[in-house]
Order: C-alpha cells, then sequence, then structure tokens
C-alpha cells in the first residue's frame, strides 16, 4: 500500500509537469496569435481573414490556458490528499509493524507460558510419583511396624517362657542348697579331742556330732 501511494504520488507529479508544459505552451500560442493580430490589422483588407484566424487561435489558447490551470488546481489538490494519503499510510505502516512487532512479542510469551506449563506438569509428575513412592513406602513401613510388633508380642511371650522356666531353675537350686550335707567323718586322731570355741554350732555341725556320738 505505502508502495501504491508514493507510485501515485510520483504520477500526480509528473501530471502536474505536463500540465505546466500545457500552460506554457498556451500562454506562447496566446502571444503568437496575437502578434499575428497585430500583422493582420497592418494588412488591412488582405489580412483580415487572417486575424480572424488568429483571434480563434488567441481563444483557444486562452481556453487551453484556463482549462491547463483547472486541471493543475484539481492536479494540486489531488497531490496534496495523496501526500496526506501517504503520510497516513506511512503512520498505518508503523503502526502495522508495532502491532506485529507486539504480535510476536505475545507469541513468545505464549512459547514461554507453555514451556512453562509443560515444565509445571512434568513436575506435578515428578510430585505424584514422589507422593507414590512415599505411599508404597509408609505402606511398606506400616508392613514392617505391624511385624516388628508381633515379633515383639512373640519375644514377649518368649521371654515369660524363659521367665518361667528360669523361676523354675532358680527353685529347684534353692531347695537342692537347703538339703543338709552328710559331713564326712574326722579322722581317729581327732574323735576324742575336745572343740573349743566360743561360736555357736550349726545345726549341720551337731547333727554331725551327734551322728558319730551314735555311732
Amino acid at each position: 500500500v505505502i508502495s501504491t501511494m508514493h507510485g501515485i504520488s510520483s504520477s500526480s507529479q509528473q501530471v502536474a509537469d505536463i500540465i505546466n508544459v500545457i500552460d506554457s505552451i498556451a500562454f506562447q500560442t496566446n502571444i503568437l496569435a496575437l502578434n499575428a493580430s497585430v500583422e493582420a490589422a497592418r494588412a488591412g483588407e488582405q489580412g483580415r481573414g487572417f486575424a480572424v484566424v488568429a483571434s480563434e487561435v488567441r481563444n483557444l489558447a486562452s481556453r487551453s490556458a484556463e482549462a491547463a490551470k483547472e486541471i493543475k488546481r484539481l492536479i494540486d489538490a489531488s497531490t496534496a490528499q495523496v501526500n496526506e494519503g501517504s503520510q497516513l499510510v506511512e503512520k498505518a505502516g508503523a503502526t502495522m509493524r508495532e502491532v506485529v512487532g507486539s504480535v510476536r512479542r505475545v507469541t513468545d510469551i505464549m512459547d514461554e507460558i507453555s514451556a512453562a506449563s509443560q515444565e509445571q506438569s512434568a513436575g506435578i509428575e515428578q510430585v505424584n510419583q514422589a507422593v507414590a513412592q512415599m505411599d508404597e513406602v509408609t505402606q511398606q513401613n506400616a508392613a514392617l511396624v505391624q511385624e516388628a510388633s508381633a515379633a515383639a508380642s512373640s519375644l514377649e511371650e518368649q521371654a515369660e517362657r524363659l521367665e518361667g522356666v528360669v523361676a523354675a531353675f532358680r527353685l529347684e537350686q534353692g531347695s537342692e542348697r537347703r538339703q543338709p550335707a552328710l559331713a564326712t567323718p574326722p579322722p581317729r586322731g581327732e574323735l576324742l579331742r575336745p572343740q573349743l570355741t566360743s561360736k555357736p554350732k550349726s545345726k549341720a555341725a551337731a547333727s554331725a556330732e551327734q551322728e558319730w556320738e551314735a555311732f
């Protein structure tokens, strides 16, 4: 559009130049017709016909000059309008270039938004996978806790059994310790030796002496 408007403006200028040439030719023709009228007046009766032709030529030259002036005025108005149109087209072109630049920037922003959305989707997918893994680990931990609880219960039961066995063993060992032990007979040389001691005799020693005395 801009190049077309420039072409119209250039063509209008060329037409204006042509009108100027036509106006110049009409002016020169008018001068020649005026000179011919003067020469016809000098010739008298013989130049009367030539004077009529010169007058008509002068009228045609005047009409051509007027037409050329009118055409020039119209061409000037058209040229002014074309120039205004060219300026408007220039502004429109600048605006269109700005619009194109804005559209490109919007396209770039949309591409960035699309890339960010894809990254966000990938991040959400990773978060979902992590949550699923955490859920699986939680379930595994719950199963391990149940197993540990069952093992603790089993260990507690075994500990109670072991405690019962140990208690029974202690009771048996205590009863064995409470049974009187058989005293060994003293040597013969010491049978009639009196026992001089200030400490009281134990029950086991007294029983042993009674047995020896009975023997």
